[in-house]
């Protein structure tokens, strides 16, 4: 992965935990592990502020999509002072409010999400990696049907030539690390 270069020592130090697993879950990935991240509390922390830097204020919640998602929406609602909204895989949750679904290479996946917040509430969208970006594109969505303002949308990392960034289509995309 590529550094940012304003990036702070910790910061710098949370990608340094972030561990590159080939072939998993299947010949070809280069899958990125970042549980070694997650258990360290001020890696942790620089990423979750990392992530919400440059849409504070301009947020009521955060966004966290299943799975690892919801890890880091967890740490930057707390970080930031704002509440949390999972958006959930289809059948995961006991009321859902909406659904949408999207196309993956290999069939159709569905999120959820409540409606638990008034509409107008601003919201941040993270997940952890952009990838080609339908699960990001099929959140948002989601999230406007409910009712909610997407204030931004925040990534861990892209990884560049999936066309992720194009899929989304939002200038104020923001990655913390690129591979």
């Amino acid at each position: 992965m590529s550094r940012i270069p304003e990036a702070s020592a910790e910061l710098r130090r949370a990608e340094s935990l972030i561990r590159s697993i080939p072939d998993h879950p299947k010949p070809g990935v280069l899958f990125r592990d970042i549980t070694p991240l997650l258990a360290d509390a001020a890696a942790l922390r620089a990423t979750a502020e990392a992530l919400v830097a440059p849409f504070a204020g301009r947020f009521d919640a955060v966004a966290g999509v299943e799975a690892r998602g919801f890890l880091l929406a967890g740490a930057a609602a707390i970080a930031s002072g704002a509440g949390l909204i999972p958006v959930r895989k289809a059948g995961k949750l006991p009321r859902p409010a909406a659904a949408e679904d999207y196309a993956l290479e290999y069939g159709t996946a569905t999120v959820e999400a409540h409606d638990d917040l008034p509409g107008g509430t601003r919201v941040l969208l993270l997940d952890d990696v952009l990838a080609t970006g339908g699960t990001l594109v099929a959140s948002r969505r989601l999230l406007e049907r409910l009712g909610y303002e997407v204030a931004g949308v925040s990534v861990l990392f892209e990884i560049d030539g999936l066309g992720g960034r194009e899929t989304i289509g939002d200038p104020a995309l923001h990655t913390v690390f690129r591979s």
